[in-house]
């Protein structure tokens, strides 16, 4: 049994909330920061005190209108949630000794604040959960909502992936080799370096058992942690026969990062499908955890189109008409995430 998109709302670096404009793609920096839009959705009071994860969060579940279409549970899938926040906290420790201290740097720096904080605002007091995975968080979260799905029928749920930059993220990984040192003039997946562009950003989804005014079905999920390539390659060809795929109407939604050292299983992953459309997108949103949730929102985006995105995002097209979008997002190389959809 599937799930069924209802809804979608992403904010991201590039136009997509509000009015979508997928067609600008340029890397002018080595941060690919997202564009927060007025909140006037909330109050400036409340405003305030909210961290970054929290309030592009709550900002993009308002697009959502929880208030005539509530939800029975929230489920979230986020690495680090309010990072910037604790690192503030952690600061204040030490600069005040242990002294009296703000509290409202610790309470938004909690992953579950992001969850917690939707649940206070749109009075959902069902089930609330958020999912701290790193790289496969948000497929987690999607695993968890199946389960609950088939457990509790017609049922709906609001499902979201998020993750911030924050300075002290930016700068571990960057020193681990992550991200960048500079933007690459020839293009992400033509650099020929190590490590991919930082990104952030939300995307959210109401999700539901029931079928009628779908976006899209989602089929399956499934995880691996392995940095064996032949292992990846097994499981995902295992994953496309047990769905009986036909490869030449699947659009391969490819999670190339333009790092150098994981080139071997992004070029093996995608050889795997020579029959079918295969697009990347983390030129588009930026390489972070939960980015394979911004993917998604992106292929609900094309299904509402004949299957059809701008040519930026293609590596390559099919001629068949396109029924069903494999998203094979892959993280440090080490955590490896397949979600199955398909047009309902």
């Amino acid at each position: 049994m599937g799930i069924y998109i209802k809804s979608s709302v992403c904010i991201s670096a590039r136009n997509t909330f509000g009015e979508t404009d997928l067609s600008e793609h340029s890397l002018q920096t080595e941060k690919l920061m997202a564009r927060e839009p007025v909140y006037s959705m909330i109050a400036p009071a409340v405003l305030r005190r909210m961290g970054k994860a929290v309030r592009m969060t709550c900002g993009a579940v308002s697009k959502l209108n929880l208030e005539n279409h509530p939800v029975n549970g929230i489920i979230i899938g986020t690495a680090n949630g309010g990072m910037e926040d604790c690192i503030r906290f952690l600061n204040q420790i030490v600069q005040y000794d242990e002294g009296t201290l703000t509290p409202t740097n610790f309470v938004q720096s909690t992953p579950n604040a992001i969850a917690s904080t939707i649940g206070m605002n749109h009075q959902c007091r069902g089930y609330n959960i958020t999912h701290v995975h790193r790289g496969n968080a948000f497929e987690n979260a999607l695993l968890d909502a199946f389960m609950y799905l088939v457990e509790n029928k017609n049922s709906t749920l609001l499902l979201g992936g998020i993750d911030e930059i924050s300075d002290y993220n930016y700068n571990i990984e960057r020193l681990g080799g992550w991200y960048k040192n500079e933007i690459p003039v020839n293009g992400l997946y033509e650099s020929k370096t190590e490590g991919s562009i930082a990104g952030e950003g939300c995307a959210a989804f109401t999700v539901s058992n029931n079928s009628e005014s779908a976006l899209l079905e989602i089929v399956d999920v499934s995880t691996l942690h392995s940095t064996d390539v032949d292992e990846v390659l097994q499981q995902l060809k295992q994953f496309c026969d047990k769905h009986a795929l036909n490869l030449s109407e699947t659009m391969l939604v490819s999670g190339h990062n333009g790092d150098v050292r994981n080139e071997t299983l992004h070029y093996a992953v995608e050889s795997h499908f020579q029959q079918s459309a295969i697009i990347r997108y983390k030129h588009f949103f930026g390489e972070f955890p939960t980015v394979s949730a911004l993917a998604l929102w992106l292929i609900g985006q094309a299904a509402t189109n004949s299957g059809i995105l701008p040519e930026h995002f293609y590596l390559r097209k099919s001629e068949s008409k396109i029924k069903n979008y494999l998203i094979c997002n892959h993280y440090k190389g080490y955590q490896h995430g397949f979600i199955l959809t398909k047009t309902p």
